[in-house]
């Protein structure tokens, strides 16, 4: 496993990613990926065909795409250290449930 460094309260936490795990993440994350991204366009779907004005619509999905790609469902930089971080943010903003990390250690 790589090691993770993180400031708790003063302190270094290291944290490992054991290499089955790493495959395994590099295997599904595409697909979770994917699957958020489907959720998304539905909610701009829903968002367009909602009440008002088409302007209002368009200018408050431009802004919700901007604050969506910055979501790490969407765009993520790839890194073994990272991983188990990324895993938790993934769990932690509803990306994937705890069911989807079946067969990881």
């Amino acid at each position: 496993m790589e090691e993770q460094r993180r400031k708790s309260e003063g302190e270094t936490v290291m944290v490992e990613i054991s290499k089955k795990d790493w495959k395994l993440y590099r295997e599904r994350l595409p697909k979770w990926q994917e699957h958020f991204m489907e959720r998304l366009t539905r909610e701009y779907i829903e968002l367009l065909n909602g009440p008002g004005n088409a302007s209002d619509r368009f200018w408050k999905l431009e802004e919700r795409i901007l604050k969506d790609k910055k979501n790490p469902g969407v765009l993520l930089r790839v890194t073994k250290s990272n991983a188990i971080w990324d895993i938790a943010v993934f769990v932690g903003r509803g990306i994937i449930t705890m069911d989807e990390l079946d067969g990881f250690s």
